[in-house]
């Protein structure tokens, strides 16, 4: 069996932070035990660290650990949260392990060390609330430490290849980009949803959530012997979408078009590819898992900050002409003029835009996938990509307002975190959820 991994995650860059160590911290850099307020500054390209009313000048990579790890800890100041959502917001956050300082973007970055784990019971509090259900808790636990076991072989693989990931498509014409965390290279994975929500042991409210790490530890979805990507989002919207379409070109049997419902016969037929049965079925209210407005199944998923949204199974935006011209040219930076028209140009198997062509009186352009047309037409992400375009008040061929009508929130790849939430509250096991979302996946386990 192989060895428990750590892993490392940036916290805050800024070109300041402070810090707080709370017990007996080690950095060879400085020639004693450490303790107290400390602040790290980047300037003249130097990271400098003022302690004690002293400034010393630390190298790029220091590594400040804990003498004893469960009970030493450290307190990060003014932590960003929810980078570019609507809810975004700062707070002070706690964490265990070792606190590594690096050089990036010109700035500084704060680096928690810690056991996969110590890390998953933080993720585990942090995505859902510690009321959620023992069985929805244990599924989440398997896919978020294969999801993360997972990035860190891939980014391994990567290095030792020396191959890159696939880029972009850019020209007059398109622009057609996707992100993931291979934007890390000097760490594993971020704090935000980028990544997973990682927010220490801040966020750690009761045993419920560590007895679902413990009762799973080691435990990962496997397929053909090799561990699984493991995605997974806030709502499907009744369907969830294939791999390739939301990133790289690369097709995973596991990750692959699920109805989020049992038995699935009735919609398993939908072809949402299709412009017109897309549009039916994002304007229809179809059974699922996750088309529920249950709170004791939604406080589960939906955090605090969450809570303020109650339509995500489907929803409606409105723009002017002005709000969506503004919104487009400053997202793209590009002066489209007016904006006469949004044409779906290719969809996914859950109805999800993967290009979509805006039209406007002085440019066209076909954007794609997923994530840069969600955060175009919007001031942060809209909830998904799986939408329709409606046009209104039409005056010299230009719209006077475009409604978008759409279905779920996130990405809509792999588990469906509601519809989880929901199966667990019905009362299905937690290999059933998963097996119900990972096709035909297998779970291992591969450490003690």
């Amino acid at each position: 069996m192989m060895k428990e991994p750590e892993v490392s995650v940036a916290i805050l860059n800024e070109n300041e932070i402070v810090f707080e160590l709370d017990g007996n911290f080690n950095c060879k850099e400085i020639d004693k035990e450490i303790t107290g307020v400390l602040r790290v500054i980047h300037e003249d390209g130097l990271i400098k660290l003022i302690y004690s009313g002293s400034v010393l000048i630390i190298p790029d990579g220091s590594v400040f650990k804990p003498a004893d790890f469960n009970a030493d800890s450290f307190l990060i100041k003014d932590v960003v949260i929810g980078i570019k959502f609507h809810w975004q917001k700062k707070e002070d956050q706690k964490f265990k392990g070792s606190l590594k300082i690096i050089k990036e973007n010109n700035k500084l970055t704060a680096v928690n060390i810690i056991p996969v784990e110590e890390y998953l019971t933080s993720v585990i509090s942090s995505e859902m609330s510690a009321t959620s259900s023992e069985e929805l808790l244990k599924a989440h636990s398997i896919i978020s430490r294969s999801w993360l076991i997972a990035q860190i072989e891939k980014s391994r693989e990567l290095k030792e290849s020396g191959n890159t990931p696939p880029g972009f498509i850019e020209n007059d014409e398109k622009l057609i980009k996707w992100f993931d965390r291979e934007d890390h290279d000097l760490y594993d994975v971020c704090a935000d949803d980028h990544c997973q929500r990682y927010q220490g042991i801040t966020k750690i409210y009761d045993e419920k959530s560590k007895k679902a790490i413990e009762f799973t530890r080691g435990m990962l979805l496997m397929y053909n012997n090799k561990i699984c990507d493991a995605r997974y989002s806030k709502s499907c919207g009744g369907i969830s979408e294939n791999f390739e379409n939301v990133w790289e070109p690369v097709e995973h049997p596991y990750l692959k078009k699920v109805v989020d419902n049992i038995p699935a016969e009735k919609n398993s037929g939908l072809d949402l590819t299709n412009e017109i049965e897309a549009v039916k079925w994002i304007k229809g209210n179809p059974p699922a898992f996750c088309n529920t407005v249950d709170e004791k199944v939604l406080s589960q998923i939906l955090v605090d900050f969450d809570q303020s949204t109650k339509d995500f199974y489907r929803w409606k935006i409105e723009y002017s002409q002005k709000e969506i011209s503004s919104l487009i040219n400053k997202n793209l930076g590009i002066d489209f003029g007016s904006i006469l028209d949004l044409l779906p140009i290719k969809r996914g198997v859950s109805g999800r835009l993967i290009e979509l062509k805006i039209i406007g009186t002085k440019k066209s352009l076909t954007i794609g996938k997923e994530l840069i047309i969600r955060k175009t037409l919007s001031q942060s992400h809209l909830y998904s990509s799986a939408f329709i375009i409606e046009k209104h008040d039409i005056k010299n061929n230009i719209p006077g307002k475009f409604i978008l009508i759409g279905a779920g929130w996130g990405h809509g790849v792999g588990l469906c975190q509601i519809g989880a939430a929901v199966m667990g509250e019905k009362g299905f096991p937690y290999d059933k959820i998963l097996l119900h979302y990972f096709t035909n996946a297998e779970i291992k386990k591969l450490y003690e």
